[in-house]
């Protein structure tokens, strides 16, 4: 097994096993995996970390691994094209974080080279009347990526089993049938989410789940960071730290959620989210991976087409005649 394929595979919640949030270090940036590495091997891995990052200044490691996202946003792109070309199969993204984690920066950054014309981002919020008339998995439905596109759910159908198992008051709203809203009601809820990732995986829709993993400290510097800095501090809600007053909740929430439907058609990763561009990085080759393991091929040209092509060449290099 290659070092890439350890650290992805470390990253990845392995169907049937714990998410193992609580284990798992926020600020990691690479770890062992990358011991003993010079700096010319380390630019040419698609991954960063280990010993020799840690003795790098923090600068040094944002540079490199900065880097080394760019090289990820170029093969996305390339992988993006022929996605598009194959128009075989989507690509689901979807991202779920406590708040200020990153989400938003890494769409950003991880698809700053894709055509806009093969991406879909769709941002989920509280639902709406119409919404609540449906079933927790209509809206999510509605905004698939069609063959060919990548589609990116800023946060998704795991509110529904996270959000609300943390404020399970909320389900007042839901207009759901009458009965209990204990263990029972939530492990319903991810054999439903289970069965609707098959379905879509069936039909051609490959999904990549990341729970983008930060920390309550660097959470905390980042939401002062937005207080301190005129151009961010729109982003801040008071509610926010409301919200952080339940991190222990949350926390066990995504547990259940994430062991409960990491699956092989459907997998999770968490991604540490403490160091932004290393994260960004991570989650760039996650993608790339995850297309390139489809399989796919440009599309063929016909002999019809070939003979009308050359046919057409001719008239092109007559003009100049």
């Amino acid at each position: 097994m290659s070092r890439r394929e350890r650290i992805r595979k470390m990253l990845l919640v392995e169907p049937g096993t714990p998410a193992g949030l609580a284990q798992r270090d926020p600020a990691w940036n690479g770890g062992d995996e990358f011991g003993q590495l010079s700096e010319k091997k380390l630019k040419s891995t698609a991954w960063t970390g280990g010993k020799e990052f840690e003795q790098l200044s923090a600068p040094r490691l944002k540079a490199v691994a900065k880097e080394t996202l760019k090289r990820g946003v170029e093969e996305l792109s390339d992988a993006q094209e022929l996605l598009w070309a194959s128009d075989t199969f989507a690509l689901l993204v979807v991202f779920q974080a406590l708040d200020a984690a990153g989400k938003d920066s890494t769409i950003e950054h991880v698809m700053s080279g894709v055509n806009p014309q093969g991406v879909h981002v769709v941002s989920f919020r509280q639902p709406s009347s119409e919404e609540l008339d449906h079933d927790f998995l209509w809206r999510i439905s509605r905004a698939l990526p069609e063959r060919g596109r990548i589609g990116i759910f800023n946060r998704s159908h795991y509110e529904e089993v996270v959000a609300l198992k943390v404020h399970p008051e909320w389900l007042k709203g839901q207009q759901l049938p009458p009965g209990k809203r204990g263990k029972q009601f939530w492990r319903t809820r991810y054999e439903d989410i289970n069965a609707f990732e098959r379905h879509l995986d069936r039909s051609g829709t490959k999904i990549v789940k990341f729970f983008l993993h930060v920390s309550k400290e660097e959470q905390k510097r980042r939401f002062i960071a937005r207080l301190d800095t005129p151009g961010k501090e729109w982003k801040f809600k008071a509610s926010d730290v409301a919200e952080r007053a339940h991190w222990d909740e949350y926390m066990q929430a995504f547990e259940d959620a994430i062991t409960a439907t990491s699956t092989a058609w459907a997998p999770w990763y968490v991604i540490p989210a403490d160091h932004k561009p290393v994260m960004q990085a991570i989650v760039a080759r996650v993608l790339v991976e995850s297309i390139g393991g489809l399989g796919l091929s440009w599309p063929q040209v016909s002999d019809k087409d070939r003979i009308a092509n050359a046919n057409a060449r001719e008239w092109l290099e007559a003009e100049d005649e």
